[in-house]
């Protein structure tokens, strides 16, 4: 074994005779990866505007109500998503704390979930396609190696990072569809050794399921309970196609246990719908089904508008330094080989199976009119299961020259290149990102941090290691670990630091009103936010807070309400200067209690918004 250094060599020989230590030094290498991706100062950042506080709000609504159906925030019925996420949250609620820990928690626990049921899959069926010519050995040690390759990808890319430290529903999502699917090839490789005995087709529907195909109809209950009918729509979507193709739709129905497994799944997804129904009517079928389900697919929903080519571009950065081995892995796949593939045995066709994984989520969304790039985050693991048979491959082949694989050799120098404008791009990101709104000249406090030349060096040295392991042709192999190592070191000196710099300059000032405008509000004080909507304010008060896009909605809202027995003659507003100039006020107008640039929280006299009212709606 030319192509590895003296102490891997006897490594190769020593770990298929301790297959406990490997298993044990595996799952420490597993726990390293999701507490630096996913645990690590999970809940040490406050909530980010717009959506995570809406999530958050809503669950601990369910705590104070006791309303267990019906989602709330800011006293209206939210029915944009079903409640797995909120009962989690509120469940979380309960046990430590309502805090950031207990919001984000979820997204971690499915983002960790995932990334240990696809590092077992892998483990026992990360084949490539040619695999079985191999000896038993040289077999394991390429599962072995897919397992780390695959786990590592699923927890080391951007796409996981973004979404398991948000506490909103897409990790949760992506985390129940990606184990079903993976339990349903479990169960699908499973029934191949069970000789079911001859039976009539509809008998074989009866039977009960497997464990494997039992946890599939659970998951995709709980997907569906997650983000509702997309819960089983991405699963269908993928697992028809995938048997139609290999001529096995027929015979898996009848392994699958149908009927029980219909039964079971409704039993767990259904109810929930039933009874918000039956509380809310035709407003909950209209809002979810019709606005949330049907015109997202067929309409733009809250501008989210974007061109056919968007997911390309989506997942070229979300998923790197990892999709630039996309193209070579589906294409090493070779799909096209339709009869080879119908003969191989199920435990060789996991591959196969994450190419109509990915593809056809791929498709569905860019078919969609409404455009998010959290809409194809559950595309992650099958991503991963390419890319890791195709490298476990290229470790236990010997043989190979990667210089005769010409299309992995292009794309490991796309992957430096790629390295190389990451470093260059972090050092002129205080240049490229621009002014936010919400956060005092961002790029300034970026370029003081000394982040961008810490992401230069990190990426800059992943580079040049990348280089070098290519230029040394007995040692390229290792440029994917190259890439794992550098992302883990990413995370330690890049994400982490930018967070807290992030959080401090963008979301703090609104904690710190929030936190202070409770010892100074009035018994009864009402509470504006002017100009913008920032949900945060209304988790972190737990008082319902009204918002206005414009100062000029102000004064006939006050005009409606001025009858209200015992209402306090002042308001309180949290507002920017520039819109607080708006309402047309003086220094002497209001009292200034809270400043935290670029938000100001005030006091005022209902009078004085009537008596600068441009329409001079006096009550």
């Amino acid at each position: 074994m030319n192509s590895y250094p003296n102490f891997l060599k006897q490594w190769w020989k020593f770990f298929p005779k301790y297959p406990r230590l490997v298993w044990g030094l595996s799952i420490l290498w597993l726990l390293l990866i999701v507490t630096i991706a996913f645990v690590y100062n999970l809940g040490n950042t406050g909530l980010i505007d717009e959506t995570e506080p809406v999530f958050a709000e809503s669950a601990r609504q369910m705590t104070v109500t006791g309303d267990w159906i019906t989602p709330y925030f800011n006293g209206k019925t939210r029915f944009d998503k079903p409640p797995l996420i909120y009962w989690l949250m509120a469940i979380f609620y309960k046990v430590i704390g309502v805090n950031e820990w207990a919001v984000r928690l979820p997204s971690a626990i499915a983002a960790i979930a995932l990334t240990f049921v696809c590092f077992y899959t892998l483990r026992y069926f990360g084949f490539s396609n040619f695999n079985s010519q191999k000896n038993q050995v040289t077999n394991q040690r390429q599962l072995w190696i897919a397992a780390w390759i695959g786990g590592s990808i699923v927890a080391l890319n951007p796409y996981a990072l973004i979404w398991s430290h948000q506490g909103v529903s897409d990790m949760l999502l992506t985390g129940c569809v990606g184990i079903a699917l993976l339990c349903f090839f479990w169960g699908y490789v499973t029934s191949e050794k069970q000789n079911l005995p001859p039976q009539s087709f509809l008998k074989s529907l009866l039977i009960f399921p497997n464990s494997w195909y039992l946890a599939f109809y659970i998951f995709t209950a709980l997907a569906v309970l997650t983000k509702g009918p997309i819960g089983i729509v991405l699963p269908g979507l993928i697992i028809l196609p995938f048997l139609w193709y290999l001529g096995k739709l027929k015979t898996v129905f009848q392994e699958m246990g149908i009927v029980w497994g219909t039964l079971i799944f409704s039993l767990i997804s259904v109810p929930w719908y039933i009874l918000v129904t039956i509380e809310n009517g035709q407003d909950y079928l209209n809002s979810f089904f019709g606005y949330h389900n049907f015109e997202r697919f067929t309409g733009v929903v809250n501008q989210h508008e974007a061109p056919w080519y968007f997911y390309f571009l989506i997942i070229l950065i979300l998923f790197i330094p990892w999709s630039v081995f996309l193209p070579v892995s589906m294409a090493r796949v070779m799909v096209w080989r339709r009869k080879f593939w119908q003969k191989q045995p199920r435990k060789f066709q996991l591959n196969l199976f994450a190419i109509f994984w990915f593809l056809s989520i791929f498709i569905f969304f860019s078919i969609a009119i409404t455009k998010l790039p959290s809409y194809t985050l559950p595309v992650i693991p099958a991503g991963a299961i390419l890319i890791a048979s195709l490298w476990s491959e290229e470790f236990t082949d010997n043989n190979k020259n990667y210089s005769k694989n010409w299309d992995l050799l292009i794309s490991c120098i796309v992957n430096i290149i790629l390295l190389i404008i990451l470093a260059i791009g972090f050092i002129l990101l205080p240049n490229i990102i621009g002014n936010d709104p919400a956060a005092v000249d961002l790029p300034g406090l970026i370029r003081e941090s000394g982040l961008p030349i810490r992401g230069a060096i990190v990426w800059g040295i992943t580079a040049l290691i990348s280089i070098f392991l290519l230029i040394k042709r007995n040692r390229w192999q290792w440029l994917i670990a190259i890439n794992i190592l550098g992302f883990i070191a990413f995370i330690i000196f890049l994400v982490t630091p930018t967070l807290f710099l992030v959080d401090k300059a963008r979301q703090l000032p609104l904690r710190e009103i929030s936190y202070q405008l409770e010892e100074v509000a009035k018994p009864q004080e009402e509470f504006f936010m002017i100009g913008f909507k920032k949900p945060s304010v209304v988790f972190y008060t737990q008082r319902f807070t009204i918002f206005f896009n414009s100062s000029l909605k102000l004064a006939p809202y006050l005009n409606k309400t001025a009858n209200i027995p015992d209402s306090p003659s002042t308001i309180l507003i949290v507002s920017r200067p520039q819109d607080l100039n708006r309402l047309r006020l003086q220094s002497d107008d209001y009292q200034l209690l809270v400043d935290k640039p670029p938000y100001q929280l005030i006091r005022i006299e209902k009078e004085i918004i009537f008596k600068n009212d441009p329409n001079k709606n006096l009550p």
